[in-house]
C-alpha cells in the first residue's frame, strides 16, 4: 500500500465516503483542502456562495480533524495562500513530500483537464478517482447514451427508476404511471400557508468567513446578509426532515408556482446542500418516497421530486461530461446581444424580472420556473448570448455549479444546443407568466396588451424570436401549430409585433 499520500479534497465534496478518502491511511496520509481566489473568482460568484462554501469547508476539515485525519487547511486569507489548487498542491508537496497525490474527479471539466497536467509538473503519481456519490457513473451514462438518436431524459429517468427501485411497483412504475408533471402545474395563490425553509444562525467560524468575504469580495454580485445557510451535514439534514415535514406534501402541485414576497413555497432549497456534498442524492430520495408510502405526501409530489434528482440532476451530468468541451461552444441561434445590466441589478419595471432577479441578488437562491420561464426565456427570446447568460446563472446561485448549471442553461433555458437536450425551445410570452404568478397585477407593462407603448414585452418578443429563428426552428415538429398560427396572421399584425419587439430590443 501506498504511504504518505497528499489526498486533495475540492470544495464541493463535503462528503466523508468520498472515493478518495475511502481508500486512505489517517496514520500516513495528508488531506490537503483550501481556499483559492482563483476558484472565487473566474466567474464573479456570489458573496453568499462563496460565504457558503468557505464556511461548509472550515466545517468539514473540523469535523475530519476531529475523526482523527490529519488537515492541511489554507485559508483565503493566510499571507503565503497560492491563490490556485495547482499553486496549493505545489505548496504541500514542498512541506511534506508525499510520493503520490490522491483526488476525487471534479465536477468541472476545466478542472479534470488541468488535473491531467498535474503528474509530469509535480513529477508524482495522480491518481483520480471516479465521483461515485453519483448514481450513474460517467460510463453508465455513456452506454445508456451510445446508438441513440435522442438522448430525452424521460427514458433515462425510467431507467434511473428501475435500477434504484425508487416508486417502483414491481416492474411497473407506482401509481401506472412515470411521470406525474402534468398534476405538478397550479397556480399558487397568496392565502396558502408557505413554509420558510431551514435557517441557520451563523456561527463563529461562519461568521469569521463572512467578515472575510466582507473584506475581499466587497464588489461581487449579490448581498451578503442576513446569512442563514446551513453549513453543515447536521445543518443539511435539519433542512431536508424540515422540507419533508412542513412543505414536500404541496411541493408538486405548485413547483411551477410564482408569487410576489414568497421566494420559497414548497421548494426544498436543498440543491446547495446536496451539490456541494453535504446531502446524499439516494438517501433524499429514499426518504422522500418513505414520506409517499407513510401517507406523508402525495404521489405526485414524491414523483416529482425524486425526479429531479434521480432524473434531471443525473441526466444533465451525463450531457456535461459526454460533449464537454465542445458543448461549452454551442450557440445553436446564434444569439449575439450582450446581457443587459438589469440582470446584475434588478432595475427593470418588468416585475418579474425584478422580483426573480432582485431574488437572486439578496437570495442566491430562485427556484427552477424562475429560472427557466423568467430570466431565462426573456434571454432567449431577447438573443442574448448564451455563454453570457451560462456565466451569469454559475455566478450567482449558490447550487451553481458548472456540470449542473451550463447544460441546464445553454441546453434546457437558451436552446443553443439546437434540441440536444429540450425537444423544443422553453419560449412563452407574457400569458404563461400571467397564468403562474401573480407578477404581472403590478407591473408596468400590459400583460393582456400584445403591442405598442406599454404592452407587455414578452408577448412581441415571444413571436419575433420564432421569426428571427426561422431558419433553425420552423422543421421542429413540436413548432408546427405555431408558425401556422404565425402564418396565418394579418400582415399589419405581424408588422406589430416585429416593431414592438424591435423597440424593446433598441431600449435593452
Amino acid at each position: 500500500m501506498d504511504q504518505n499520500r497528499l489526498i486533495l479534497v475540492l470544495g464541493d465534496q463535503l462528503s466523508p465516503g468520498l472515493a478518495s478518502l475511502r481508500g486512505a491511511d489517517r496514520a500516513t496520509d495528508r488531506i490537503l483542502m483550501a481556499e483559492v481566489a482563483e476558484e472565487a473568482t473566474y466567474v464573479r460568484h456570489h458573496k453568499k456562495k462563496i460565504a457558503f462554501l468557505f464556511a461548509a469547508m472550515r466545517h468539514f476539515a473540523a469535523e475530519l480533524q476531529t475523526d482523527g485525519w490529519t488537515v492541511t487547511y489554507r485559508t483565503l486569507d493566510d499571507p503565503d495562500n497560492a491563490g490556485s489548487l495547482a499553486g496549493e498542491v505545489e505548496r504541500a508537496i514542498a512541506a511534506d513530500r508525499p510520493n503520490r497525490i490522491v483526488v476525487t474527479e471534479p465536477g468541472e471539466w476545466r478542472l479534470r483537464h488541468e488535473m491531467n497536467s498535474w503528474s509530469d509538473r509535480f513529477g508524482l503519481p495522480v491518481d483520480i478517482l471516479d465521483d461515485d456519490r453519483f448514481l450513474a457513473s460517467r460510463q453508465d451514462f455513456a452506454d445508456w447514451a451510445a446508438g441513440r438518436k435522442q438522448l430525452r431524459m424521460e427514458y433515462f429517468y425510467r431507467d434511473m427508476r428501475r435500477r434504484t427501485g425508487l416508486l417502483m411497483d414491481g416492474d411497473a412504475p407506482e401509481g401506472g404511471k412515470w411521470n406525474f408533471d402534468a398534476e405538478n402545474r397550479k397556480p399558487a395563490k397568496a392565502d396558502l400557508f408557505m413554509p420558510s425553509p431551514h435557517r441557520v444562525k451563523p456561527d463563529e467560524t461562519t461568521a469569521a468567513v463572512l467578515d472575510l468575504v466582507k473584506q475581499r469580495f466587497d464588489s461581487h454580485f449579490g448581498d451578503l446578509e442576513p446569512f442563514w445557510f446551513g453549513v453543515t451535514a447536521v445543518d443539511a439534514e435539519k433542512a431536508l426532515d424540515h422540507f419533508v415535514e412542513a412543505a414536500l406534501s404541496s411541493f408538486g402541485d405548485y413547483q411551477d408556482a410564482m408569487l410576489q414576497g414568497e421566494r420559497f413555497l414548497y421548494h426544498s432549497v436543498l440543491s446547495m446542500y446536496l451539490n456541494a456534498g453535504l446531502l446524499d442524492p439516494l438517501a433524499i430520495c429514499r426518504r422522500v418516497e418513505a414520506a409517499y408510502r407513510d401517507g406523508h405526501a402525495p404521489l405526485n409530489a414524491a414523483e416529482g421530486f425524486i425526479r429531479q434528482i434521480i432524473g434531471w440532476r443525473e441526466y444533465v451530468r451525463g450531457i456535461y461530461w459526454l460533449k464537454m468541451p465542445a458543448y461549452g461552444s454551442e450557440n445553436a441561434l446564434s444569439a449575439k446581444r450582450a446581457l443587459p445590466d438589469f440582470y446584475w441589478t434588478g432595475e427593470t419595471d418588468m416585475a418579474c424580472l425584478k422580483a426573480a432577479i432582485t431574488q437572486t441578488k439578496e437570495e442566491a437562491y430562485a427556484h427552477h420556473i424562475q429560472r427557466l420561464m423568467v430570466t431565462g426565456n426573456f434571454a432567449m427570446l431577447a438573443g442574448i448570448d448564451p455563454h453570457e447568460v451560462h456565466e451569469w446563472y454559475l455566478a450567482v446561485y449558490a447550487d451553481a455549479y458548472e456540470w449542473v448549471e451550463m447544460p441546464n442553461t445553454l441546453g434546457m433555458s437558451q436552446f443553443a444546443d439546437g434540441g440536444l437536450l429540450a425537444s423544443k425551445p422553453y419560449a412563452a410570452s407574457g400569458n404563461y407568466i400571467s397564468k403562474m404568478s401573480d407578477y404581472c397585477g403590478n407591473c408596468a407593462y400590459d400583460v393582456k396588451q400584445k403591442t405598442g407603448e406599454g404592452s407587455c414585452p414578452f408577448n412581441a418578443l415571444y413571436w419575433d424570436f420564432l421569426v428571427r429563428n426561422e431558419d433553425v426552428l420552423r422543421g421542429n415538429p413540436r413548432l408546427g401549430q405555431v408558425y401556422r398560427t404565425w402564418d396565418k396572421m394579418d400582415a399589419g399584425k405581424r408588422a406589430e409585433y416585429r416593431k414592438s419587439a424591435a423597440a424593446t430590443l433598441e431600449r435593452l
